[in-house]
C-alpha cells in the first residue's frame, strides 16, 4: 500500500499542518482517505482501510 511518511520534527510547516488537521501535536497521526487517526489505533486503521483485523 503506498504511503507518504512526513517527519514533523524536520519541518515546521508539516508540524503546523499536522496540528491543523488533527488538533494534536503528538504523533503518530495517520490520514486515510481524509480520516484522521491519532495514535496507533489498529481497529480504526482497519476500518479506514476496509480490511479485517
Amino acid at each position: 500500500m503506498p504511503f507518504k511518511e512526513v517527519d514533523v520534527s524536520k519541518s515546521a510547516q508539516a508540524a503546523q499542518e499536522l496540528q491543523r488537521k488533527s488538533g494534536q501535536t503528538g504523533v503518530p497521526v495517520i490520514l486515510v482517505n481524509g480520516t484522521v487517526i491519532v495514535g496507533f489505533n489498529r481497529p480504526k486503521l482497519a476500518k479506514a482501510l476496509g480490511v479485517r483485523e
